[in-house]
């Protein structure tokens, strides 16, 4: 490992593409801790505190803890994946994106400008709602809005949607001259830098003797655990194997050749969780403007974190999108016309109908444990603190984020690495690059 780390340092062109990711990410950072002009920062914290499991905590987790600080970057890239799933679904929906998706790289440009369009149009919503939200936070009879009203709105709103257009541009920057996918390095980075304060946390409550040796040397192991598991699930593929017929054009013999169509057991990646979890927590959002109503303080109980609605709910919502978002993004017909067009076949199916439904069968069949084991990964944060106490919990939407990104990224390396004839990160196989 250690060898091949300095090897990335013996290529020039792969030197200077992480020194690049990395200057690009550091100035991210450093953004998050620009404060929005107008906000008293402590009453804002203890007044988000309360918020943390609402649809804001989950602002907060994409925006890698600038939402809970209202920084500049308060948005973080969350409007900017919200089109692109948009843009994505429309996709299949609409005749016009469809065709262009079918152009190549122009369709592809024209699809990412109307990407900013619509990452702009999005911003600007959200934008407004966050400032009239901030205005009516207040915690102890402090206000968490030092001068409310509309120039404060129009500021807030202006430097956010300045803020979220500006990661756009540092993402697309490291995606270009970089390695890595950079709206994903964003994202891993705003969530990696929370573990450190908890690490910290953990073994000061050891220190003083609130948590004993053996539970915090339990709890690393459950985080290598679940992560070693995390990363199995990512990289599982089903391979459908397909040959491709001979045929004769003028003096030369095409096809011949024997390939698989890798159907992974994860295609939805994190998707299915991040919908899973906004339409979950939008009834408790809901609840926190009508705190006086008995009947949104039972439904609050019933859909908080640990308790057993929210776990049924919960766990069949992200099986359901992880069966939906399949569907959008592998068309079953669409992989058998283009196998047939260019002769190929699954063998013991007929071209054509018959192999649609084959492979619509086998993403059934897998779809089902890959949708089950990132359910039991996101729910496992809340069962870990009810059952053994832990104040530091690994798992959830973040871990599984932090995992697919890093494994994307790897590969990268690696294929750069293994290009120039230097021995990669894996010994004995390599890194499969991920579908984005």
């Amino acid at each position: 490992m250690l060898e091949s780390i300095s090897n990335i340092f013996k290529i020039p062109d792969l030197k200077k593409k992480i020194l690049f990711t990395s200057l690009m990410l550091i100035i991210y950072r450093l953004g998050s801790f620009i404060p929005t002009p107008g906000i008293n920062p402590d009453v804002l914290q203890s007044a988000f505190a309360k918020q943390s499991n609402t649809i804001f905590g989950l602002i907060d987790l994409f925006s890698g803890g600038n939402f809970g600080r209202a920084s500049i970057f308060a948005l973080g890239i969350m409007p900017y994946i919200t089109a692109s799933i948009v843009i994505q679904l429309l996709g299949s929906i609409l005749p016009f994106l469809e065709k262009l998706k079918k152009e190549g790289a122009e369709g592809q440009k024209k699809i990412n400008q109307y990407t900013r369009y619509g990452t702009v149009l999005i911003a600007t919503f959200n934008s407004l709602g966050i400032a009239i939200w901030l205005q009516s936070l207040q915690a102890d009879g402090q206000m968490a809005v030092l001068h409310p009203g509309g120039m404060f709105m129009f500021t807030t709103a202006l430097t956010m949607i300045t803020g979220t257009i500006f990661i756009m541009w540092l993402g697309e920057q490291i995606t270009e001259r970089g390695i890595g996918n950079g709206i994903s390095l964003i994202i891993f980075a705003g969530i990696i830098a929370r573990y450190p304060q908890g690490f910290i946390d953990m073994f000061r409550l050891v220190q003083v003797g609130s948590l004993s040796i053996f539970m915090a040397v339990l709890n690393l192991l459950i985080m290598v655990g679940v992560t070693a598991a995390v990363i199995l699930v990512t990289e599982a593929q089903r391979k459908i194997p397909v040959q491709y017929a001979k045929r004769v054009v003028g003096r030369k013999v095409y096809g011949g050749a024997t390939t698989h169509i890798p159907l992974r057991v994860n295609t939805a990646g994190v998707i299915p969780i991040i919908f899973a979890q906004s339409i979950i927590m939008f009834p408790r959002t809901i609840a926190t403007f009508f705190r006086g109503s008995d009947f949104m303080n039972t439904l609050v109980m019933w859909l908080s974190p640990g308790a057993f609605l929210y776990t049924v709910v919960y766990v069949s919502l992200i099986i359901f999108f992880a069966y939906f978002y399949t569907a959008i993004v592998l068309n079953p017909v669409e992989m058998a016309e283009n196998m047939k067009r260019y002769g190929g076949f699954i063998p013991g199916r007929k071209p054509g109908k018959k192999t649609a439904e084959y492979i619509n069968s086998v993403l059934t069949r897998i779809t089902l444990p890959g949708a089950v084991f990132f359910a039991f990964v996101a729910v496992l944060p809340e069962f870990m603190q009810k059952f053994t106490h832990m104040p530091f919990y690994f798992g959830g939407t973040g871990l599984i984020i932090i995992v697919g990104v890093a494994l994307d990224t790897l590969q990268q390396i690696e294929s750069h690495l293994v290009m120039r004839h230097y021995e990669g990160f894996m010994k004995k196989g390599k890194l499969r690059g991920r579908q984005r």
